[in-house]
C-alpha cells in the first residue's frame, strides 16, 4: 500500500546527511566533553562547530544559543526564568490564547504561584492585535511570549511589531519559534526578540535537542541546575550526537530555505485549491497569505475529523486533528476555539503539512481519496441525522 506522510509540523524525518554526521558521535566520538583528554576535546569542538550553524541559521553570537532537549524546555526555561529573575520588578506575564501547551500549562503553573498572566485573544484568522498587546502591558509586566507561527493552522504573527511595542515599555519579548525555523526567516536581530526557542526535529534534525536564543544581557535565571555545561546556564551532559545533528539540519535548513519553501508553498496552494474546488463546505482556517510555506487546516462541515484521519490512514495517509501533542484528546481544539470556529466545526478539522520528501503526485493522490472518503462519511452522517441516531 502506498504511504504518504503529510505531518510534517508534528515531526520530520532524519536527513540522511544529518544521520551521517551523527553517527560517529555515538561509537567512535563519544567522549564527554567535559573531559580533558582528547576525545572529550574532540566532542567539545563538534558542540563548539553545531552551536555555530545553528546560531547562523538565526543570525545571533553563538555564545548567545544554549542547547536544550527542545522547544519545551527552551519555552520553560523562558517562562520560569525571567519571572523568576525579575520578580522584584514585577509578577505579570502576556501572551496569548492560541499558544502550544508548553507555553499555556506552563503559565497555568505560573498562575498557581503567585504570577498575573494575560491571554491575548486573536483575530478570525489568528492575528495578535497590536492594540490588545499595547493595552495589556503594566509597569509590573516583566515579559511578553508569542508564538512566531501556530503549529495548527500556520498563521504567522508579525513578530517584529510585536516585539516593538514591548521594548517601548521596557518588557522583554519571547517568541516560540518552533514552527518557523527553517520556514520562515527567523534572523534574531532583525526581528529584534531577547529569546526564541527552538527544535531540532521540526528541522530535519534529531528529536530530543533544541535550543534556546538568550539575546546578550537579557535577565533570566537558570532552569537547570547542576554542572557548568553551556556555560553554566544549562547543566547536564550534553546529548551530543543529537547537538551535532541538529547544528547538521540547521546548515542544510540555511542552505535550502529558499528552496523549502517554495516547494511546501506549491503544494500548500495546490492542495488548498483542489480541496476548495472539488468539496463542497469546506473551510481554510488560518491566515490565507501570512501562512506557515507547508500547513493547510482544513475544516470539513458535518463530519468528524478523526473519522477522516483514520479513513485516510486506511489508505496508507498519515495526518492530524490537530497539534500532536494534544491530538489525543478529546477537548475542542483551544486555537480553533480562539478563531471563533463553532465547536461543531472544529471536530470536523483536519490538519495536512508538507514537507520536503512530498511531491504533486503525493498531494494528487491524498485530495482524490479525500473526495471520495468526506462523500461516504457525509452520507453516513446525513443518513444517521434522518433516522435520529
Amino acid at each position: 500500500m502506498k504511504q504518504i506522510y503529510l505531518d510534517y509540523s508534528a515531526t520530520t524525518p532524519v536527513k540522511e546527511e544529518v544521520v551521517k554526521e551523527m553517527m560517529p558521535y555515538f561509537t567512535e566520538q563519544f567522549g564527554n566533553p567535559s573531559s580533558l583528554y582528547d576525545i572529550g576535546a574532540a566532542s567539545k569542538a563538534a558542540i563548539t562547530a553545531a552551536r555555530e550553524k545553528v546560531s547562523r541559521l538565526i543570525n545571533c553570537k553563538p555564545s548567545e544559543l544554549y542547547f536544550t532537549s527542545g522547544g519545551t524546555e527552551s519555552d520553560n526555561w523562558t517562562l520560569f526564568g525571567v519571572t523568576d529573575a525579575l520578580k522584584k520588578k514585577g509578577n505579570h506575564i502576556i501572551t496569548t490564547q492560541i499558544e502550544h501547551h508548553a507555553i499555556l500549562h506552563s503559565c497555568d503553573y505560573l498562575e498557581k504561584h503567585g504570577v498575573d498572566v494575560t491571554y491575548l485573544p486573536v483575530d478570525k484568522e489568528g492575528f495578535v492585535r497590536a492594540e490588545d498587546l499595547e493595552e495589556a502591558i503594566t509597569d509590573r509586566t516583566v515579559l511578553v511570549s508569542i508564538m512566531y507561527v501556530n503549529n495548527e493552522v500556520g498563521t504567522v504573527q508579525n513578530i517584529k511589531e510585536l516585539a516593538r511595542i514591548a521594548h517601548e515599555h521596557g518588557v522583554l519579548f519571547h517568541t516560540d519559534a518552533v514552527q518557523a525555523l527553517g520556514n520562515v526567516n527567523c534572523d534574531v536581530k532583525a526581528l529584534d526578540v531577547d529569546f526564541m526557542s527552538m527544535s531540532s526535529h521540526k528541522i530535519y534534525g534529531p528529536k530530543g535537542v533544541g535550543a534556546l536564543y538568550i539575546k546578550r544581557g537579557s535577565k533570566i535565571s537558570n532552569y537547570m541546575h547542576g554542572g557548568a555545561q553551556e556555560s553554566k546556564r544549562r547543566a547536564g551532559t550534553e546529548n551530543l550526537p543529537g547537538i551535532v545533528g541538529f547544528g547538521k539540519a540547521a546548515e542544510l535548513a540555511g542552505q535550502n530555505f529558499d528552496a523549502h519553501v517554495a516547494h511546501c508553498s506549491k503544494l500548500r496552494d495546490h492542495f488548498i485549491d483542489r480541496v476548495t474546488k472539488e468539496i463542497d463546505d469546506v473551510f481554510v482556517n488560518g491566515s490565507r497569505t501570512h501562512r506557515h510555506p507547508g500547513n493547510a487546516n482544513i475544516t470539513f462541515d458535518y463530519i468528524e475529523g478523526e473519522s477522516i484521519l483514520l479513513l485516510l490512514n486506511q489508505k496508507g495517509i498519515s495526518v492530524s486533528t490537530g497539534s500532536a501533542c494534544s491530538s489525543a484528546s478529546l477537548t475542542p481544539s483551544h486555537v480553533l476555539t480562539a478563531l471563533g470556529v463553532p465547536v461543531e466545526m472544529i471536530h470536523g478539522s483536519v490538519r495536512f503539512t508538507f514537507g520536503d520528501p512530498t511531491t504533486m503526485e503525493d498531494v494528487d493522490y491524498v485530495v482524490d481519496e479525500l473526495k471520495e472518503i468526506v462523500a461516504k462519511l457525509r452520507k453516513i452522517s446525513a443518513v444517521s441525522s434522518e433516522k435520529g441516531w
